[in-house]
């Protein structure tokens, strides 16, 4: 559920006052994950690499206070859910967004990962879900890269996290990931402090 709320009854008051009116109010992290785990279990369970780190991402954003609040049209909003957005190639060859209800259940993300991208992807038609909070996701795995900075547009002030193809070498499997975030939404610390949270449920990954 959406519910707006008042900035001065919440942790972000102060940056609300200062950011809410910035013209360029988003901040870049990149931190290098180490991502053997998620490697290792896709090719043990059949699931697709970028279903377990989308996966990992609604679960590390779904414990992280500040990622249930954002700002939009000059106001704070709370959600009360989670979804991870992604971009889908379509049958035509272009591309649509998808959001991915989060749940603690994989299996069943999987399930629905792989239903609602597949009708995406057939239908050439992009699929939004309403009173979550969404995560935005973009992989780019046609090569590796060291960062990605996104476009800032008033039209999506959502964190997106990025990345590109992983890194093997002889005892682990690097991943670069970018992630931006809107400064009313969260400081730097607590973003750092969400890429370690996300490190740690790859990590943690059974």
């Amino acid at each position: 559920m959406k519910q707006e709320t008042n900035p001065e009854e919440t942790p972000r008051a102060y940056a609300f006052k200062m950011w809410m009116t910035a013209p360029m109010p988003m901040v870049t992290l990149v931190k290098t994950m180490d991502v053997s785990k998620l490697v290792k279990i896709s090719k043990k369970n059949g699931i697709k690499f970028n279903t377990l780190m989308c996966w990992c991402i609604g679960k590390a954003a779904n414990k992280t206070e500040e990622l249930h609040l954002l700002p939009e049209d000059g106001k704070l909003y709370q959600y009360d859910k989670i979804a991870v957005n992604v971009v889908v190639r379509n049958r035509k060859g272009g591309i649509n967004s998808c959001d991915i209800p989060y749940t603690e259940d994989l299996q069943q993300f999987n399930c629905d990962y792989m239903e609602l991208t597949s009708k995406v992807a057939e239908e050439c038609q992009s699929s939004f879900l309403d009173g979550y909070m969404i995560v935005g996701t973009s992989a780019m795995i046609q090569t590796e890269l060291d960062c990605i900075v996104n476009q800032y547009t008033d039209k999506f002030l959502n964190p997106m996290v990025m990345w590109g193809k992983y890194r093997k070498s002889w005892f682990k499997t690097l991943l670069p990931v970018s992630f931006q975030f809107h400064h009313v939404q969260m400081d730097g610390g607590d973003a750092a402090r969400f890429l370690e949270r996300l490190q740690q449920t790859i990590i943690a990954l059974q």
